[in-house]
């Protein structure tokens, strides 16, 4: 059991990374700090921090062919992640995205070219081995194609024993009316700061109250906030807490939500408490935020 893998479906990316003094004015010639190719996206970087806490995992999205996929196959390939469940299309472009990170502000900006690439869809995820797995998370995108991939894993889950069983984890990020289907349908359940704040709530903690009679029965909703930390809720109805850690310096929060929710996911895999996977997340997340990219990031479970 303990080495079956955690996969992520979702978004990778090439993000090119411009590190700027402050962020630039409209029509005006400015130099970066520095600037770095690093392979992007929400389920993708979440591989990359699964990977860097020695858990099995694999990643399952759309590539097209070309020298931006090389890119990304050859570092998925350095960070030990599993890719044979990528959708590779025959028409379309991979992604890109520019990427300003302003550490003076702690702002990140991001601009994403992604209109013709599709989506990995119900039938590609119907290839998928599902034994290998014991979690599987999807980064909420084109969510009537990934309600039925959780329909799949419900049906596999059916015919086994309950320690056997996959976990689901969902992600809803972005404010998009047809995202909202997913709140149902996983075991675990991240909603951003944004999404809670367009349903009209000013805390995680009220989000958290307000929004849990969407999820399933059973479930955990979890919602971090910056950096006031992350809130959690499972079937008891009683919040649990973790203040953010923040960095002795602040670097570079691109893909800080994306380390939160691996580190989260890591715990809860491997047996943690809700409490413990909360502080977890907001550590390892915190510590990413105080270096460029993943590498330097402190992976080691602190003291509870």
């Amino acid at each position: 059991m303990c080495d079956k893998k955690i996969l992520c479906i979702g978004l990778v990316c090439l993000d090119i990374i411009n590190v700027v003094e402050k962020y630039p004015e409209e029509d005006t010639d400015s130099r970066c700090q520095s600037q770095r190719w690093q392979r992007g996206g929400n389920a993708s970087n979440s591989c990359t921090v699964l990977s860097l806490l020695g858990a099995p995992c694999a990643f399952m999205g759309s590539l097209a062919p070309g020298p931006v996929a090389d890119y990304i196959v050859s570092d998925f390939s350095k960070r030990g992640v599993d890719i044979s469940g990528v959708a590779w299309q025959q028409q379309g472009v991979t992604p890109c995205a520019c990427c300003v990170v302003c550490p003076g502000s702690g702002s990140r900006t991001v601009v994403l070219s992604d209109t013709n690439l599709p989506d990995a869809t119900a039938g590609d995820f119907s290839k998928v081995d599902l034994s290998q797995y014991k979690w599987i998370h999807w980064e909420g995108r084109n969510a009537g194609e990934q309600v039925k991939m959780i329909q799949q894993v419900a049906l596999y889950n059916s015919l086994l024993p309950e320690q056997q069983k996959i976990t689901v984890s969902v992600e809803i990020e972005k404010t998009r009316e047809p995202l909202y289907q997913l709140f149902c349908q996983g075991d675990v359940v991240f909603v951003s700061k944004d999404v809670a704040m367009h349903f009209g709530f000013s805390s995680a903690q009220t989000a958290l109250r307000g929004l849990y009679s969407r999820v399933k029965e059973g479930a955990v909703l979890i919602c971090a906030w910056a950096e006031k930390g992350a809130d959690a809720m499972g079937p008891d109805r009683v919040v649990v807490h973790s203040d953010a850690f923040p960095p002795k310096a602040l670097v570079d929060t691109l893909g800080a939500g994306d380390t939160f929710n691996a580190a989260v996911i890591f715990t809860l895999s491997n047996g943690g408490s809700l409490q413990e996977a909360l502080t977890f997340g907001c550590q390892v997340a915190g510590s990413k935020c105080g270096v460029h990219g993943y590498d330097g990031i402190v992976v080691r479970h602190h003291d509870k």
